[in-house]
């Protein structure tokens, strides 16, 4: 009896490994049911519910009555006008800043300042900034006491203030991506650089720029993804009914006032749509990066 129970475990497991199935793949199966049930489902529930409206006109009938309005379907030019600056002033900043950083002895200590606004979340910095961009803000009153404007600066209520708060939640986020693309590479191809006479811009530029293109790609598209989906900040510095109504202010109207889930799960689709289209596109861009630093390279 031993035997064949000892048999059975061992056939089951040859069993399975002939179907490519080991231990390995078995553990992936938690992470897989979880990403079902959290993300997939989800999305296609989201999606199928999208087109099931309440009111009439069909299937579509959410879709045409977003882009029929202009105070719905321009929410996606004003979260652009916001994601897109931020996205590309986060990746230029982030770069230098890396190359500084991986070069300092107190790295660890630097790194950890520069993320601390991701522990302390985007709502905390947004009444913070509330506070202290406001018009009896610290800013406003040093800038006055020292003489430099005569009266606050509005940066609350406006584009501005939510362009900064996504600065300061946004950029830790892409530095750490990018100081780990950026300590990656083999600083013995800057120093064989260096031994030929390249200057540090010629360095970065013919060295380190190729190799960090595709990390900064990435870098680029998971920044947006995050600029993309403000909200907390729109509401609490911007104005939610002017120029900072972004769309994913629309969508909580749309499902928390309106009570109107289908509308909201539609506008939800057309904000994973528009993030798609840039992502490709920057997926793109660097594709085509690629084929003429290769046929550069050739000629």
């Amino acid at each position: 009896m031993s035997v064949i129970t000892d048999h059975e475990p061992t056939s089951l497991r040859k069993k399975l490994a002939l179907r490519g199935i080991d231990g390995v793949t078995l553990l992936l199966l938690p992470s897989v049911i979880f990403v079902l049930a959290i993300f997939i489902y989800p999305f296609f529930y989201g999606l199928m519910l999208s087109f099931t409206p309440i009111r009439e006109g069909g299937m579509f009938a959410n879709y045409i009555a977003f882009f029929s309005d202009p105070y719905l379907y321009n929410t996606i030019g004003a979260t652009l006008r916001l994601a897109v600056p931020v996205t590309l002033l986060c990746v230029a900043f982030a770069v230098p800043v890396a190359m500084r950083v991986r070069l300092m002895k107190h790295q660890r200590l630097l790194t950890t300042i520069l993320v601390l606004p991701i522990t302390l979340g985007t709502v905390l910095v947004a009444q913070g900034m509330l506070n202290y961009l406001g018009p009896q803000g610290w800013f406003s009153r040093t800038l006055m006491l020292l003489h430099i404007v005569d009266s606050p600066v509005k940066l609350t209520n406006n584009y501005w203030g939510v362009f900064l708060s996504l600065v300061v939640t946004v950029f830790p986020f892409t530095f750490l991506l990018t100081l780990s693309y950026v300590t990656g590479i083999d600083p013995g191809l800057e120093k064989a650089a260096a031994t030929h006479g390249a200057s540090a811009w010629q360095r970065f530029r013919h060295v380190m720029l190729p190799l960090l293109v595709p990390g900064l790609a990435i870098a680029f598209c998971l920044t947006f993804v995050q600029a993309f989906a403000v909200f907390p900040s729109a509401v609490l510095l911007g104005a939610p009914s002017g120029p900072t109504r972004v769309i994913s202010i629309a969508a909580a109207q749309a499902a928390f006032e309106q009570y109107d889930f289908t509308m909201a799960s539609a506008i939800a689709m057309i904000m994973g749509v528009v993030q798609l289209c840039i992502v490709l596109l920057v997926l793109v861009i660097r594709n085509l990066f690629y084929r003429g630093a290769t046929s550069g390279g050739k000629g």
